[in-house]
């Protein structure tokens, strides 16, 4: 047989031809293959009766925290405490130089002593007048002019003792003591500053036991509690305060409410409140912040999800479940209170649905799921960032 180079050619363009369907068909068949399934961990919605709890941010304040300022103008010559110090009530700080204090006493005392004498002589006149009167032997205006001399020598004696008691109040004030226990800052003030009466702080002093959680509660809150409280937030709803500090861990000594404010904020809308907490340690320091945990009402057969299932978008919150064939599917949801790290469902999902606890960022809605059921008690709280 006899090939010419036009049918070299033409079986050339066949073979071509036949690779290109070859690898076509390939394609087509790969592209027919479904993914794998995706592993997941899901849960069943857990329905229980559950005691909810609420939780506020707060801050640790102090009960009573006050600058200390001299009554009194002049250097500190000597100094008691050094800053960070725990002092008690009544016990001396610092002491002022008393010197011209002293003088001014002394000048005072010397003062009143005068007045006295001269106010002394005024009555043994105003007697002697008073008994020649009556005999009628000086006219009446002696008399008037005697007692209205030993008035004015009254009231001198009165000015000079009020001058002197204050210039004793003024040497007392040289010595300055803490008007309550608690603790002295570190920012006070060295042997040999100058202070000026009502204006130099010398030091602040806060107390430390017990000690003020300041937290605000929305107003959605505040008419939640009066409701379970008819009209008024339950009276034990103050009580048993519980307290989670910035490291997770519990405070061991429970808190009250202590203090209310009048009214709601008009800037955020919130109602400020006080939760006293012994702290006898001293652990809990002015500035820190600590979460309020207060007991809530018992909701029965409520619907729990884990918190670390739920996301949230565009101000939404949403969980990915397994719906038919196994597939992803995402659910909005409407969340209640916190419980530990599960989270009240009050919309959106009931004791049937299936939660993807973890896993669920690869599945968009859709995707088909290998699904591992897990126990609630196998969750692990989530990693804190």
């Amino acid at each position: 047989m006899i090939f010419t180079r036009q049918s070299g050619n033409f079986f050339f363009s066949l073979s071509v031809i036949f690779m290109a369907l070859a690898m076509a068909g390939c394609s087509k068949q790969q592209a027919n293959q479904a993914p794998p399934p995706v592993k997941v961990n899901a849960m069943q919605v857990v329905q229980q009766d559950t005691p909810v709890t609420y939780e506020f941010v707060g801050q640790v304040i102090a009960k009573n925290e006050v600058q200390i300022r001299a009554k009194v103008s002049g250097n500190i010559v000597e100094k008691m405490v050094t800053g960070g110090d725990n002092v008690t009530q009544g016990q001396p700080l610092f002491h002022i130089d008393r010197r011209q204090y002293e003088a001014a006493l002394l000048e005072s005392q010397g003062q009143l002593a005068q007045a006295e004498a001269v106010l002394s002589n005024s009555h043994l006149d105003t007697v002697r007048y008073q008994t020649l009167a009556d005999q009628q032997a000086i006219a009446p205006q002696v008399l008037d002019t005697a007692l209205s001399s030993e008035r004015q020598n009254t009231a001198l004696v009165n000015t000079n003792r009020a001058r002197t008691q204050k210039a004793e109040v003024d040497l007392q004030d040289t010595l300055i003591t803490a008007p309550f226990s608690g603790q002295i800052d570190v920012n006070d003030l060295s042997i040999g500053s100058f202070v000026q009466a009502g204006q130099t702080v010398i030091a602040t002093l806060s107390s430390i036991d017990p000690i003020f959680i300041q937290f605000s509660m929305s107003e959605n809150e505040y008419l939640h509690f009066s409701k379970l409280g008819r009209g008024t937030s339950p009276a034990e709803w103050g009580n048993n305060l519980k307290l989670i500090l910035s490291d997770g861990t519990q405070y061991p000594l429970a808190g009250h409410i202590e203090q209310v404010d009048r009214g709601m904020t008009q800037d955020t809308a919130t109602l400020t409140m006080k939760a006293a907490f012994d702290n006898p340690q001293g652990l809990l320091m002015s500035g820190m912040f600590a979460r309020v945990v207060a007991q809530g009402e018992l909701r029965p057969g409520a619907l729990l999800i884990p918190q670390r299932a739920v996301q949230q978008l565009l101000g939404k919150t949403f969980v990915t479940i397994v719906g038919e064939d196994n597939k992803a599917e995402t659910r909005p949801v409407k969340l209640g209170p916190r419980v530990n790290n599960l989270c009240v469902v009050e919309e959106g999902l009931t004791t049937t649905d299936r939660i993807v606890v973890e896993g669920f960022a690869k599945t968009p809605s859709g995707t088909l799921l290998s699904v591992e059921m897990i126990d609630p008690n196998e969750l692990q709280p989530a990693a804190k960032n």
